[in-house]
Formats: structure tokens, sequence, C-alpha cells
């Protein structure tokens, strides 16, 4: 399992010949130091960096790009070594940022040769740090181990250099620059995958303040380009002064219509390294998780816009190998322009607001004012400039709305099932896949600000972590009393989720186990029942909860075995290899501490070899147990059966609303989908 650190958590290293990969967001100059048992560079020559991009045991890239793959084989070190220092900075003279805490919060991960991921670290509280150590792999008693340092240094290369002992610092930091500046200058943009004429150019404007007033009081998070990795990944740190709702970058709007939805910093076709974006020119915007590969350009062309008008949108208009794959990329370029551009609205309120309290601290700081007339007209004049700063602000946003809007009706409809919610019609014709596809919808995302667009919330597949659907009452569903309805609708969204992973897998390749212990959720569970499409009948009462957990707990450890065996075929004959998910209603009712132990071991071990848990339970009701639960809770992705702004959003720190993706009243789809899932099995089983 891949370990998320935090800063100054150490990881051992399964491995000797490793890649760490980086992602910022914006070019950024990746490299690396050798140092010795005291973390001492001896000189330059024990420095990897664009100018010297190769040393004994290790590769780094040789230009300033949003992405970076550095290359370690610690075997073939010097002996003398016994610390390698992976250093980020933002490269100095070339018109780009000059402070991380105006960036995304970089992402670092360290991978086996193979791709797996070992252990990943976001670099979360820089502000005005030029240069970072961001990870340290470091020798303890003849072994490898990786630590999360995030150390940043606000006078750049040169003071990270010269804290590590390197006489030379400073004129090494100078050729660094200079390289990097060299390798800047070769590089030529290419023209944007997506944008095929100068109308979807991104169009530069004026700031609501003017040309002479920034926001001075440290903007709130989720300012365009202070924003941190995803789906996933991690934290963002608070953001410094830039317009509102501005780019500080180059101080445009954030206009969604000229947003790459899935792409990458165009690259130089040269090198295929991502090229500079040049001031007042398109802006990169692709999220620091996505890949970052170069596949194909979109096939889908956008038809052309009237004079003057935002392009029209199309499906699939973002890069990628398939539709499919296109598809998802462009759902999350809609993610990240609804969290971009709610972030600059949120922040040019938060900057109308405190540039009034300003102005009126000053009116009421001159004893004259408050006396007379003037006094009245100052504070009118202060609310008549908020009021005047906010409608802007509203205006831009209600424009990158009304696009975000446009968009999402253009791709539901072209949603592949597996993406697509219950009402869409591609489940008319649905029809049992032979792959597996990319990733799963779990629900809607939405904001305050934006009630009527909705994001599909997508996770990849197989899934990483198990999930869990509070019963419980919390946040906005206070007002829901009853207790037993809230739990019918949590097993309702269950069954929903489960039938959903049942349709999108092939025959065969993916099985449903269900823990019911008192039988109360025997009348949400007919769809599956009747259908047919459970691996067994649900497990009842304390016998029966054994049962599935033993049986469950003995396949994660067969196959764990064989696997660090290096024999992953070596199974018992008949071993069913196909993905299971349990499902446990009510816990924890029926549980008794074995069992428990169990659950939390196939919560933790489970996933990596293909054991997947979604329970139905109200944390309130397992308090007995104390903190012995809180690593099981946290182990899982908690959902909600009713619409919940639970949702942290730790890439640009919104809280999202999560709606569940409910089957329509009196609709008999999900029962139509799984009897065709039921029908594919008995065909393949013959």
């Amino acid at each position: 399992m891949t370990a998320e650190l935090v800063r100054g958590q150490n990881h051992p290293l399964p491995e000797v010949r490793l890649e760490i990969r980086v992602s910022a967001g914006t070019p950024i100059v990746a490299g690396a130091t050798l140092g010795d048992e005291h973390g001492r560079v001896h000189g330059v020559e024990w420095v990897a960096h664009p100018g010297a991009p190769t040393l004994p045991g290790l590769e780094v890239p040789k230009q300033a790009a949003a992405d970076h793959r550095l290359a370690v084989d610690l075997d073939a070190l010097a002996p003398s070594v016994h610390r390698v220092s992976v250093l980020l900075a933002l490269p100095a003279g070339t018109g780009g940022p000059a402070r991380f805490g105006a960036v995304a919060a970089p992402f670092v991960a360290v991978t086996g040769l193979d791709g797996t991921e070992v252990a990943s670290y976001t670099i979360t509280d820089l502000e005005p740090e030029s240069a970072v150590v961001a990870l340290e792999l470091y020798r303890r008693q003849g072994a490898w181990k990786v630590r999360a340092v995030g150390q940043g240094y606000a006078g750049g290369l040169a003071a990270l250099l010269a804290d590590q002992g390197l006489p030379q610092a400073q004129q090494l930091a100078g050729s660094i620059n200079e390289a990097v500046a060299q390798g800047l200058a070769r590089s030529v943009a290419a023209p944007p995958p997506r944008l095929p004429d100068a109308e979807r150019s991104r169009r530069t404007a004026a700031p609501a303040t003017g040309p002479d007033e920034t926001h001075g009081g440290g903007t709130p998070q989720g300012v365009p380009g202070t924003t941190a990795p995803s789906p996933g990944h991690q934290p963002t740190s608070p953001c410094g002064t830039t317009p509102p709702y501005g780019s500080p970058r180059d101080g445009t709007l954030p206009d969604h219509a000229a947003a790459q939805h899935g792409g990458p910093t165009p690259a130089d076709p040269a090198t295929g390294q991502p090229a500079q974006a040049t001031a007042g020119g398109p802006v990169n915007y692709s999220h620091p998780g996505r890949q970052t590969t170069a596949p194909p350009p979109p096939a889908p062309t956008a038809p052309p816009a009237e004079p003057g008008q935002p392009a029209r949108p199309v499906a699939g208009d973002a890069t990628g190998w398939s539709m499919e794959e296109r598809l998802y990329n462009q759902v999350w370029g809609m993610f990240e322009d609804l969290a971009r551009t709610t972030a600059a609205y949120r922040s040019a309120v938060d900057f109308a607001e405190s540039r009034m309290e300003q102005e009126l601290d000053k009116v009421l700081s001159d004893p004259r004012s408050r006396i007379s007339g003037q006094g009245d007209a100052a504070r009118e004049a202060a609310r008549a400039k908020r009021a005047q700063l906010v409608d802007q602000a509203r205006a831009a946003l209600d424009r990158d709305l009304a696009q975000l809007g446009a968009e999402a009706d253009v791709v539901e409809p072209a949603l592949p099932p597996a993406y697509a919610s219950w009402d869409n019609p591609v489940w008319h014709g649905y029809r049992v896949p032979m792959e597996i596809p990319m990733a799963l919808r779990l629900g809607d995302l939405h904001l305050p600000e934006s009630e009527d667009v909705r994001i599909p919330m997508l996770v990849r597949l197989p899934l990483e972590r198990g999930l869990w659907i509070d019963s419980g009452r919390s946040g906005s569903r206070d007002a829901l009393a009853d207790s037993d309805e809230l739990r019918r609708l949590a097993l309702d969204t269950a069954v929903a989720l489960a039938a959903r992973l049942l349709a999108v897998y092939p025959p065969g390749e993916f099985a449903v186990h269900v823990i019911d212990a008192a039988g109360a959720g025997s009348s949400a569970l007919t769809p599956l029942t009747r259908a047919g499409v459970l691996a067994g009948r649900p497990a009842a009462g304390a016998a029966g909860v054994s049962e599935v957990l033993g049986r469950l707990t003995q396949r994660v450890d067969l196959v764990q075995m064989a696997v660090r065996g290096g024999a992953p075929d070596a199974l018992p004959p008949g071993f069913d290899t196909a993905e299971q998910l349990l499902i446990v209603n009510d816990f924890p009712h029926g549980f008794d501490d074995r069992a428990v132990t169990q659950l939390r071991y196939l919560a933790d071990e489970g996933p990596a070899v293909g054991v997947h848990l979604m329970m139905v339970a109200d944390r309130q009701e397992a308090a007995a147990y104390g903190p012995l639960l809180d690593p099981l809770w946290r182990s899982l992705m908690r959902l909600t059966p009713t619409p919940d702004d639970h949702l942290a959003d730790p890439w640009v720190g919104h809280a999202w609303t999560y709606e569940p993706s409910t089957v329509p009243p009196g609709s008999r789809v999900m029962h139509d989908v799984l009897a065709r899932v039921a029908e594919a099995r008995r065909s393949w089983n013959r």
C-alpha cells in the first residue's frame, strides 16, 4: 500500500532502483544532492542538476517542467553517499512565479520501476520560499528509507545548497539558473490541442481592484494558481498576494472556455518538455495528479463559434488514448474549472470586504469625520465600492458557470455507463462489458455558488480504498429525525453502488458478499438477491459474520503469500480470482472483538489484493469500541445517503456537497441492468 507521508515521516524502501515523480502544475527545476552520513555535500560534483544531470546512480531532468521523473539506483551510489536529497526550485529570472506560495503545492511520489507507488508527499505550508528540499533517501543500518522533508528556503537555491555545506553554493546556483534559462529560451510553445483558433484564446482582463490595488491581506485558499494536487492528492497551502479572481502567472481571468481539460502544458516539439507559458498567452491549469504522458490529441473538434462568443463545448474534448479516457479527463477538467472559478469569486469577495473594512477604519479613526457629514459619505462610498467589486466578481463567476453548464449538458449524455447517472439513457442500451473501465461514478459534486452545475464524482478502478455509507445524523441532515429512514437510505445507496460495480465489470470478474447480521436490510437488498448476482445468501447472525470474514481474510492471506513468494499463479485449484466486495450492513451488530479485528484487516490489506469493503454504519453506534475503530473509519471514503457538504477538497480548500447517484423513483433501470448481468454470468459459467 502507498504511504502518504507527512512532514518528518519516514518509510522503508523495498527496492533500490526507484523513480521519483514530481508534479507541480508550473515549470520548476528538479535536482538532487548527495550527502555523507552528516548530510554534508562536499562539492559541485555531488549535485545533479539541469546543467549536469547525471551522476553515478542518479539522473535528473535537463529542463524546467511542470512534471519530472528522477531515476535513482541506490546500489550504484558511492559508498561514501548516505543521503540523497531531492530539491525543487522555481526558475529565476524567467518571468514566472517567484515563490511557492503562489503556485500549486508540489506533489512528490517514490515509485518502483513498474510504476508501483511506494510513498508520496505533498509539500504544503510554503509561502515565500523559492527552493525546497522535498524528500531525502537515507541509509540507516544498511537499509534505505525515504523521509518527507519539505524544508523551504526564501533565499532560493543558493541558500539551500549553502545549508547543505556546499562551499560554492552561490556560483552553482547561478550556473543552474543560467542552464534552465537557456533551456526555456530554446522551448517553443506549441498551440494547445483544444484551441484550434484564436477565438478560443484566454482573454486578458483588468483586475477588479484597478491597476495599483492588489489583495494584500493574505488571499484565502483556493485562488487560481495556488491549488494543490487532488483527487486525490493533498492539502494546499494558503496563498499570498494576488489580484482578485486573477492568475498570478499572467493576470488573466480563469476563462473556462480556454481551459485545457486533461492536457499538460504544451510541449516543445523538439524536446518533448513542457514549454513555459508566456505573459498574456494560454495558461496551463492542468491538475498535478493528471496523466503526464503525451497521448494523442482529442479527436472531436468544436464547431466554430460566433465572433466574440466562447467556443462551443464538445464531449471528449480532452487528451487521451480513447474516448473513455478523454471523457474522464474532461470531467476532471470541469471539476478543476469549477473549483478555480469559485475560489476566484470567494477571493474577490473577501478582498472587497477587507478593503471596505480598511476604508471604514480609516474614516472612523479621524474624529472630524465622525461629527460631520463626511463620515456618512465615506461609509456610503466604501459600501458602494464593495458592491461594485462583488458584482464584477459575480459576473465573472456567472460567465464561467454558464460555460460549465453548457459543457455539462453536452458531456453528460455522452458518458459511458460507468460514468453515467442512473437516469442517463445509456443504461437503456446497456450491454455487459468485456473490459474493466477506468473509473466509476459514485455520485455528483457541487458548490453552494453553483447549485445547478453538477460534476460527476469519478474514482479510479479498481478501488484503492473501501467505502463507508454513513447512516448517522450529521451536518445538513440533522433535520432528518427518523434514524430508521437514514439507515434505509444508506443501504439503498450501497445497493445502487454495488449494482453499478457489478454492471461495469465483465462476467466472472466481480463478486459481492453481504453481511446483514440482524436481517434488517432484507427489503433493501431485494434487487441483488432477486437477480441472483450475489456470491451467496446474505450472512446473518454471529455465525454468518464469522464465516464470511474468515473466508475473505483467508483469501487475502493466500494471495499475499503467493505474491510475496513470487508465485502468483500458485493458488489452490478452483480459486476464484474475481475481485470481491463485502457489504456490511448495520455494523457493529453481530460483531465480536475477533470479527472487528478481521474487518480492520480487510479494510487495510484487502484493496491491494482485490478484496474491497463497503460499510453501512453509524459511527456513534460503534462508539463503545473507542479509538480502536478510528483507523477503520479513516481508511474508508465516507459517503452519505443524502446531499451533504462533508467532502473536504484539500486541493483548493473547498467543502464540496456530495449527492449520491440514486435510481429515479419508480424506475426499473437497475433491475433490468442486474437481470442482464445475471444472464451474462449464467452464460459465462456454462
